[in-house]
């Protein structure tokens, strides 16, 4: 048996979102311009304080229910696909929104997006979901849940840019208060 006490899967990932989106340098590593960093050098770094094999990472990367991240091709590769709050280009395309899309938060932010609309306050977008379900559980987790219904496809019209990670989550760099209603 080790002598240490080995980390879930669940806390390892945190720690590595930690690391992909916002402080790569935690580990001592670094990411290109497009979020990538070497798969070696985060097994590397990540293992100094929580021991890291490929497999673990692989199987890390495939069971995360959010699905935040990403390997290239090879797999020398990962990155986070968003939720960034360093300055990274994760190379989303602009995508047609749906009608409408909602964004999960909690009640105690309530006066400030209601004065100030949805802003994306330390990441680089506001992250938006296509279905209340998906919205209720991530407002959930933030405290007293509240949600909006937001005109997307009416923002699209007036000129606003959507995208769409590669796990479903809707981005955009802000969401003004004339396009936004508040769900009961």
């Amino acid at each position: 048996m080790n002598s240490y006490i080995m980390m879930s899967d669940k806390n390892v990932s945190k720690f590595i979102s930690l690391i992909l989106r916002h402080k790569p340098e935690t580990i001592g590593i670094t990411l290109d311009e497009h979020g990538w960093a070497e798969v070696s050098e985060l097994i590397a770094g990540v293992s100094k304080t929580h021991p890291l094999t490929m497999a673990d990472l692989e199987r890390i990367v495939a069971g995360d229910e959010k699905q935040r991240y990403s390997f290239n091709e090879d797999k020398t590769l990962i990155r986070a696909n968003q939720g960034h709050s360093i300055p990274v280009d994760v190379e989303l395309e602009q995508v047609e929104p749906p009608e409408i899309l909602y964004p999960g938060t909690a009640t105690k932010d309530e006066e400030a997006i209601d004065r100030e609309g949805l802003i994306p306050k330390s990441r680089l977008y506001v992250h938006l979901s296509g279905d209340e379900e998906t919205a209720r559980k991530v407002g959930l987790r933030h405290g007293k849940l509240l949600i909006y219904r937001i005109r997307s496809g009416e923002m699209r019209r007036d000129g606003y840019v959507f995208y769409r990670s590669v796990n479903g989550v809707w981005l955009i760099k802000a969401v003004p208060v004339k396009y936004m209603e508040k769900m009961v």
